[in-house]
């Protein structure tokens, strides 16, 4: 899955996004995304037997402490206009905090910065697409929200088979799982099995590898499901899904090992699946695919 190498384990994310329109490319540099979508907001109504629970101080502040590294749309980016952060990692997390009767309060770091300031308690929780690992999870604990993997894109009508793609054009970004582990090994497969290798285009920035899809430049793109769906959400005329997700992983809020919080975001975000207002914020961001119906604590095996 996307981003830069190792940054985020297992799943790794995109810098870098579709930004709006098939020909509207984003800028790494600004750490904005231009020409987002409105997305109007979940409402969500406190629940006071579950925010009886949470820990003293958080109660008595009255915010979560959010760490979270940007953009990564459509999860988390920053509005160009408002300049606020926004996406649906912050809608789920608006939403969890109105259960709670507090108010998130979002602190951008360096993404690998988040865990440490967790450990040191400068913040709360963490909400930047974190994968959920067993080797982090001998750090923090995990309240699993979220289900993403690889997901291929392909122009409408135009069928690839991701298992099969061998002498197709492939677009990826640059410095990902994609990109440095996923086409390269299928590539070589082909050529092994006597057919004609992929193919990979990479390109700086996610947006460019799926506007050469939307231009017919390449066959297909690879990237996390998350932002392969919001591609596909924006692009719809153009694009549609090359077979299923694959290589699935929970996304999980890190929060302090052993800390009492952990059961708390749970039972929230939990309430949110049964009530109905989680799948809505997942449908709102076009993300539905990767909705899962119960959250658990430390749910990765792997």
């Amino acid at each position: 899955m996307s981003v830069r190498s190792g940054a985020r384990g297992y799943i790794l994310r995109a810098a870098c996004v579709i930004a709006g329109g098939a020909l509207a490319l984003t800028a790494c540099t600004t750490n904005t995304e231009d020409n987002g979508p409105k997305v109007d907001k979940v409402q969500v109504a406190k629940v006071d037997s579950i925010a009886a629970k949470l820990p003293a101080d958080i109660k008595q502040s009255g915010k979560l402490v959010v760490g979270v590294n940007v953009p990564y749309q459509p999860n988390e980016y920053k509005d160009p206009g408002s300049g606020k952060i926004v996406g649906f990692d912050v809608d789920l997390m608006d939403a969890v905090a109105s259960v709670l009767g507090v108010s998130a309060d979002y602190k951008e770091a360096d993404f690998e910065k988040i865990i440490p300031s967790i450990e040191a308690g400068t913040f709360n929780l963490g909400m930047s697409s974190f994968t959920d690992n067993v080797e982090r999870q001998k750090t923090v604990d995990f309240v699993d929200y979220f289900s993403a993997g690889i997901q291929w894109a392909q122009q409408k009508g135009k069928a690839i088979d991701p298992n099969n793609a061998c002498g197709k054009k492939v677009a990826v970004q640059r410095t990902t799982i994609e990109d440095n582990d996923e086409i390269p090994a299928k590539s070589k497969a082909c050529v092994e099995a006597g057919k004609p290798e992929i193919t990979k285009v990479p390109f700086d920035e996610q947006s460019a590898a799926a506007t050469a899809l939307v231009l017919g430049q390449v066959d297909a793109f690879s990237a996390d499901s998350p932002v392969t769906a919001y591609a596909i959400k924006q692009n719809k005329d153009k694009i549609e899904a090359a077979g299923p997700l694959f290589e699935s992983a929970p996304y999980g809020w890190p929060v302090k090992k052993g800390s009492p919080l952990a059961a708390v975001l749970q039972e929230a975000v939990q309430h949110l699946m049964d009530s109905g207002e989680y799948r809505k914020i997942c449908e709102n961001w076009g993300v539905q695919d990767g909705a899962i119906s119960k959250s658990v604590i430390n749910g990765a095996k792997a």
